[in-house]
């Protein structure tokens, strides 16, 4: 009989979901943007913090 292991990854999703929350209240996202935001978090960042690079 084989031995079946279960590995929980609670860590790594609520760092990610703690990213997309920051990202929807620090942008103050429209609630479409926020669904988008689930997918593409990074552009948004990123195209907000870019105006800080120029």
């Amino acid at each position: 009989m084989e031995k079946i292991k279960i590995e929980h990854h609670t860590l790594s999703g609520g760092l990610w979901i703690g990213a997309w929350l920051f990202t929807v209240g620090f942008l103050k996202l429209t609630f479409w943007q926020g669904v988008l935001a689930i997918v593409i978090w990074p552009y948004y960042l990123g195209a907000a913090f870019s105006s800080f690079l120029n």
